[in-house]
């Protein structure tokens, strides 16, 4: 059987899946359509020539290498193929992104046919995503005297490749398609259950919303041809929760327009938005490519005589109606003068914060990555010219406020800021170009960012990162065939990019699945770090870190930096005490609540929140920072001591060395470099040359918030609340409540302790719990199946030392093993206790998942519908956030403890413990560490 006998079979395949052929990735499978395409008689010619132009991966692809091999010979003559000429094969090769293509169009610039060689420069002055060696190619040429060379030189230093291009419309007609009420999660756009598919853009283009919402798009689409649809999250926010590349993906493949004529199911430009805009993470996503995402404010507060919000009976605004987006609804987004407008032309909103300088470019040249780099091409040429760049690009808005102190994220930014003008110190708001030291990629969106880095021709990791991990936390649960298929092949490519990889290609290792946040707080050795990564939780306690899609993790790793504006910040200070038998997860879900009460509103959102943590040491730390991906925070900082930093460090080095011990060490001696990072950092800390990261005294804010530990009597829980008559308050994390709410009484079906919300000290407590139960009761009964998943194998290597590991299996009725893993999900439960493998488990979705219709008490942080229980027709799924301790007492108990059982069920047991950071500190930390 020949490739393409192959490819045929699995064509057949995919129709019967309503699928059109897959677009072609393999050289070895284009060399045979090329053969065909030659052979003048061959039976398979016609369609072979139709996979070979329409269907072939462009970028850095082996398809993409002899497709841009054969397409030089037809231009050179030495391959006649009368359906491509000369002019077209220089079409196609437009049309490949960089990588190969470009390599050819160099080889033919700078060749010795002068014809050819300036119908390969017109064609090079189009193209942005030159690499070091291409570059450094031309900069040979220029100097020997190539005129050719120069031409092309002088068209990137004007920015051809930019200017060139068709401007936006001033006028963008739209009709309106209501997703959904309430905040949209990402889940509903891409789900995580469907993550196997994600790089298979119209395989998983199959699972966005419904297939009923997908026909009825279609139907928005023929009834208004001349209109682009915009998706809508009414009452909400759209895209809360994970990054989700694939869901703007498959956004834009059923509202936006093709990218390419010559690459299938790769869409650009969708339109979104919400009530309440856009996440923070979600507009990044839509920005690669080349998006709208609009903030609708259609829905505003009613307001009594004395200005202040109407509360209804459960003490929630009411909301009034501005205007309607009902579905089907025309409207006019006016990019000139940048308002959304009804059809009677009447303004409803200013739009303006959709159409900055920066996005209006992303917008003309169809996505963020080709202004980074052509930023950087056009740089690059005028230096070599030795003149100035002509000013085309929006200049970065540079905001500098005289005499005020700078925050924290406000620090950061300043000392990692390219291209800043000489002496000028940056303040929120101002746009930046920073460079990225640690770059974090997950399994579950790692294939599309391995695509991304083929589509952006990138095929090593850029010398400015520090480190980069590639994890295999989101398909640990189950190594069924999708996983099999999938992360062997991602983690080689990773591996051989430069990346220190969970999965050891060469199989030297044994094969982590360590969560990935996990492994990235212990990686950033600076808190002066700027970290980006593939998930919405990328939120380290050292440094700040933001949550990417998959295609802003492609570029930080391929050039090692990062464009945004400077966000502001909302300090959070704490005062009073800590109750001793209170969590530090409940000092999380207060703040959040006491925030509310506050403010009024949620003043998070978008911004950074400063939390002045002091000394509670990076691990416990991180479970504040993770949780304010929830609170839709753009990210987060800790503001620590400098004996709690230095702790923290030494942690980290010792962590990194069991990695390098288990020889996960690569050619670059990435790892080893971290420890000397850590190394550098911990002296100028103790010399008092540069001591932990704080703000200004004079800082300026947003909000301040104090959290008083008085105030926090009982445990805390995070209800999805998904009765509530007003469906916009339904999966969203504001609604906290104290475990008296439910009086004892609410029935738990499964308990779930583990996702980067939890540490050691998370596993140790469920240790210490059963002891005390079997020491108190003679045994532990479960009333409701209890899932444990600690977060990495060092956790569980050290519980095993400590003698805690001995109790778990004691009561455990599964137990993994990683020499025979599971291949199969679980969709039954036994009232045993699970120890399940490292890894993200029940919170990510994709393979494990309750029982539909179950209310599950988790210490994860994904309350929204379906993710961790999907609904079951007679009851609707619930998925409850707690603390450790209340999580395991409610699996023992099979409902929700009461205050008296639960304070009773902790005592004698070393929770999580913090208090406020004092000019002294004194010792708060737990005996976890």
């Amino acid at each position: 059987m020949s490739l393409y006998t192959d490819y045929l079979t699995e064509i057949e395949t995919r129709k019967g899946q309503g699928l059109h052929p897959k677009p072609i990735e393999d050289g070895a499978l284009v060399a045979e359509l090329i053969a065909q395409i030659e052979d003048a008689g061959n039976e398979y010619r016609s369609d072979s020539l139709n996979f070979f132009i329409y269907n072939t991966l462009p970028g850095t692809t082996s398809a993409a290498g002899v497709k841009a091999t054969f397409l030089k010979k037809i231009i050179l003559g030495e391959a006649v193929v009368p359906e491509i000429a000369p002019a077209f094969a220089f079409e196609l090769l437009s049309h490949m992104k960089g990588g190969p293509s470009v390599e050819a169009l160099l080889d033919l610039a700078l060749g010795e046919d002068a014809a050819i060689a300036q119908q390969a420069a017109e064609v090079l002055k189009t193209q942005v995503f030159l690499y070091d060696a291409d570059m450094a190619r031309l900069d040979a040429a220029f100097k020997a005297g190539n005129a050719v060379a120069k031409g092309i030189l002088e068209s990137y230093a004007r920015a051809e490749f930019f200017t060139k291009l068709p401007e936006i419309e001033d006028e963008i007609k739209v009709v309106t398609y209501i997703a959904a009420e309430g905040d949209i999660s990402t889940d509903l756009l891409s789900p995580g259950n469907q993550a196997h598919s994600r790089s298979d853009r119209e395989l998983h283009g199959q699972c966005m919303i419904s297939p009923e919402a997908q026909a009825e798009i279609r139907a928005l689409q023929q009834q208004h041809p001349d209109k682009r649809v915009m998706l809508i999250a009414e009452k909400g926010t759209m895209g809360v929760g994970s990054s989700r590349m694939s869901g703007v993906n498959n956004v834009a493949l059923w509202t936006g327009r093709q990218a390419s004529p010559y690459v299938p199911f790769v869409n650009i430009a969708p339109v979104v938005a919400g009530t309440n805009g856009i996440s923070p993470i979600f507009a990044t996503t839509v920005d690669v490519t080349g998006g709208i995402g609009i903030n609708l404010k259609n829905w505003v507060r009613k307001t009594g005589e004395d200005g202040k919000p109407i509360l209804n009976n459960d003490g929630n605004p009411i909301l009034e109606q501005k205007y309607s987006v009902e579905t089907g609804t025309v409207l006019t987004i006016d990019a000139k003068n940048r308002t959304l407008r009804d059809e009677s032309g009447k303004e409803l909103v200013d739009v303006a914060a959709a159409f900055t300088p920066q996005k209006v470019e992303f917008m003309k040249a169809g996505g963020s990555y080709a202004i980074v780099f052509g930023k950087k091409l056009q740089t690059f040429a005028a230096e070599t010219l030795g003149i100035e760049p002509t000013p085309v690009f929006a200049p970065n808005k540079e905001i500098s406020h005289e005499g005020q102190g700078l925050t924290a994220v406000e620090k950061i930014f300043n000392r990692n800021a390219v291209g800043v003008t000489p002496g000028k110190v940056l303040h929120a708001g101002s746009d930046a170009r920073v460079r990225v030291n640690i770059v974090g990629s997950q399994d579950t969106t790692g294939l599309m960012t391995a695509q991304e880095l083929e589509a952006m021709a990138a095929t090593t990791i850029s010398p400015l990162v520090d480190g980069a991990y590639q994890s295999g936390c989101h398909t640990a649960s189950v190594w069924d065939k999708k996983a099999q298929a999938n992360i062997p092949k991602l983690m080689a490519f990773m591996n051989n990019f430069g990346l220190i990889t969970a999965r050891d290609p060469k199989g030297v290792y044994h094969a982590m699945t360590d969560v990935i946040h996990k492994v990235l707080n212990d990686i950033t050795v600076d808190d002066w770090a700027i970290i980006i990564g593939g998930d919405s939780h990328t939120r380290m306690s050292k440094g700040v870190a933001f949550g990417a899609d998959s295609g802003t993790v492609a570029l930080a790793l391929a050039t090692g930096e990062a464009t945004m504006p400077i966000p502001e910040s909302v300090k959070v200070t704490f005062k009073g005490s800590m109750q001793p038998h209170m969590d530090f997860r409940d000092v999380v879900h207060a703040t959040q609540a006491q925030m509310l009460q506050q403010c009024g509103e949620n003043v998070f959102q978008g911004r950074v929140i400063e939390v002045h943590i002091g000394t509670l040491l990076a691990d416990q730390a991180f479970t504040f920072t993770d949780w304010t991906a929830e609170m839709k925070a753009k990210a987060s900082i800790c503001v620590s001591q400098d004996e709690t930093l230095i702790e923290s460090l030494e942690i980290a080095k010792s962590r990194i060395q069991i990695m390098i011990d288990k020889g996960m060490e690569n050619e670059a001696r990435t790892l080893h470099g971290l420890i000397d990072k850590a190394d550098r950092r911990i002296a100028e800390i103790r010399s008092g040359e540069k001591p932990a990261l704080a703000p200004d005294a004079n800082a300026k804010y947003f909000a301040e918030v104090v959290v008083d530990l008085d105030l926090i009597d009982e445990p805390m829980i995070a209800d999805p609340d998904v009765n509530n008559a007003d469906v916009s308050k339904r999966y969203t994390h504001d609604t906290i409540r104290p475990i008296s709410h439910y009086g004892g009484q609410k029935k738990v079906d499964l308990g779930f302790v583990g996702s980067c919300m939890v540490h050691k000290g998370d596993v140790k407590i469920v240790a210490q719990m059963l002891k005390n139960l079997e020491k108190a009761q003679g045994k532990v009964e479960f009333k409701a199946p209890l899932v444990v998943a600690a977060p990495t194998y060092n956790i569980i290597d050290e519980l095993k030392a400590e003698g805690d590991w001995d109790i778990l299996q004691k009561y455990s009725g599964f137990e993994f093993d990683d020499l025979f893993p599971k291949s199969t999900a679980r969709t039954e439960y036994e009232n045993i206790l699970y120890l399940e493998r490292p890894g993200c488990n029940l919170c990510m979705g994709n393979q494990e998942k309750a029982e539909k219709g179950d209310t599950v008490l988790a210490t994860s942080t994904r309350l929204f519908q379906g993710r961790v229980v999907e609904d079951a027709a007679e009851k609707k799924g619930e998925s409850l956030l707690a603390s450790t301790p209340v999580v395991v007492l409610s699996a023992i108990l099979g409902r929700t403890p009461s205050a008296e059982e639960y304070k009773a069920a902790v005592e004698g047991i070393d929770l999580t413990r913090f208090s406020p950071p004092l000019e002294k500190p004194e010792a708060t930390r737990s005996v976890h560490f």
